[in-house]
């Protein structure tokens, strides 16, 4: 008897069923000890409360800073209530993700040890091998993309902190991602999640200040800017660029079935995604008001150059960085972990493992040099691939697990090719089917609309010269004196009577 896991087929189908027979590629012990009755449990995994920390570690920092903009965007309650919908969208994609990760460990022993890339193999149980290499590609460039944004806004960041402090002195932000790369190379040689828990739980708690400090920062601007805050006019591109910061903001559904793996038991991950949005929601929601309330179309790319004293600004800048670059640990992860795989990398840490991951981290530098805005960049990212992962493939994958599932009780025969499509609509309820499919629709439109405004801001009104580029051409030398954002409709209102930084009116144009 053979098997092969490239075509989910037994080359003799009379043959026995692969999950008590077959040899994982991933595992060289036989699968035939493996009790299938008894669910999947790892006893050095990760609690369920953790999970959830790790989950709110993966989705909230880099799109925080941008969220109170998209809802200026958006028209704000048109922005607030599209935001908790997607905040309710992605938390129920986040839950059959769950389960199909868990239809996988109840039906194939493989799974039961260590699997380098768990989202594609749902894909591939779920609709085919091909299906599978299209997962792939897209969860590597979702995470490619997330890695530069994260990467600049960190730059960003440590830039906006050298110019505060230390009165005007500047250093090329070009210069900056080079540094910040070479510094948050080393614990991207980590091998999987659980061997970095404590660097997301920091994370988290980093996140967590930085949302306390940006209302109370907000609450000190209050009497000065509320009075003179108000809405940009309306503008439908707006609304579809505020839509791919929402998605950016709230997806990130590639490394779930990651981290799920490694918890102790995965049928709990329903438990960590409900703590994990709760804790978003309460995060979120606060900050969007906030800045709507105070700053209005002062806003631009960052809340945080909005927030006018100056102290709080810069600790809330030093927090969002250090989220940042713990971060870029689990968001590499997935992606290095599947050109290891490409490569036939060995998992015991050695030399290929260091130069294939800095072969990505240098990649990734090139990127964020030639596209050096973070905030178009979030919104293309958002749009497109991440809409994709997060939204329509995990309620796709589920119809198909779901229907095989069924399919097999009802028939009490083992199933040796995935569902069909008819399955899908034959052997699932109709409330599920409903959800999934509408669901899926507004994905494909809301995240259609954001990539096509995404792409004409970046090549349009937010268009920058690549690093390469500008280092060779004549600049204006002179210092930048401050990086605080001062509010109002001519944006120079300042609190503390300090230095504004130079307006941008048209930034909402």
């Amino acid at each position: 008897m053979t098997f092969s896991r490239d075509n989910y087929a037994f080359d003799d189908p009379s043959q026995k069923d692969t999950r008590t027979s077959s040899r994982s590629d991933n595992d060289t012990s036989s699968n035939s000890d493996v009790d299938m009755s008894k669910p999947f449990f790892n006893p050095t995994g990760l609690n369920w409360f953790v999970t959830g920390l790790f989950v709110v570690g993966d989705l909230a920092g880099g799109g925080i800073v941008a969220l109170p903009t998209a809802i200026i965007q958006a028209d704000f309650w048109t922005g607030l209530i599209v935001c908790m919908i997607l905040i309710a969208v992605v938390s129920y994609t986040a839950y059959v993700l769950g389960l199909s990760w868990n239809i996988l460990l109840s039906t194939w022993p493989e799974y039961r040890h260590h699997c380098r890339k768990p989202y594609p193999e749902i894909g591939g149980r779920a609709m085919g091998p091909t299906c599978k290499l299209l997962v792939s590609i897209c969860i590597d460039v979702t995470q490619f993309g997330i890695s530069v944004v994260y990467l600049l806004l960190a730059s960003k960041n440590i830039q906006n902190m050298i110019i505060a402090f230390s009165n005007g002195g500047n250093l090329s932000f070009c210069v900056l991602v080079l540094i910040v790369a070479a510094c948050l190379l080393p614990l991207c040689f980590l091998k999987s999640p659980q061997d970095f828990w404590w660097a997301v739980v920091i994370a988290m708690l980093t996140t967590s200040i930085a949302v306390i400090l940006i209302i109370v920062g907000s609450i000190i601007d209050y009497s000065a800017c509320a009075p003179h805050a108000q809405l940009p006019p309306f503008k439908i591109t707006n609304l579809f660029l505020s839509m791919g910061t929402l998605l950016f903001s709230v997806g990130g559904h590639s490394a779930f079935p990651t981290i799920q793996h490694d918890m102790k038991q995965p049928k709990e991950f329903t438990k960590s995604v409900i703590l994990a949005f709760t804790i978003m929601a309460f995060m979120y929601i606060p900050v969007c008001i906030m800045g709507y309330l105070v700053y209005g179309d002062s806003l631009r790319d960052s809340v945080i150059p909005s927030i006018q004293t100056v102290w709080i600004q810069q600790v809330i800048n030093i927090l969002i960085t250090i989220h940042c670059i713990l971060t870029l640990t689990i968001v590499f992860n997935p992606l290095m972990q599947e050109v290891e795989d490409l490569f036939k990398v060995p998992q015991k840490f050695g030399i290929q493992r260091v130069l294939v991951r800095t072969g990505i981290m240098i990649a990734v530098v090139f990127v964020a040099e030639s596209v050096p805005t973070f905030g178009p960049l979030l919104d293309l990212v958002g749009g497109s691939t991440l809409t994709l992962t997060s939204v329509i493939l995990p309620c796709l994958f589920y119809l198909y697990l779901a229907a095989y599932k069924k399919k097999e009780e009802v028939t009490g025969m083992p199933g040796y090719e995935p569902a069909t499509w008819r399955d899908v609509f034959a052997y699932n309820d109709k409330p599920t089917l409903i959800i999934c499919i509408t669901i899926m629709i507004i994905g494909i439109v809301g995240g259609g609309c954001a990539t096509f405004s995404a792409i004409v801001e970046l090549t349009s009104t937010q268009f920058q010269m690549p690093c390469y580029v500008s280092a060779f051409q004549h600049k204006n030398t002179s210092a930048i004196t401050s990086q605080t954002n001062c509010c109002g409709p001519m944006q120079n209102i300042a609190v503390f009577n300090g230095t504004c930084s130079a307006p941008n009116l048209g930034f909402y144009n």
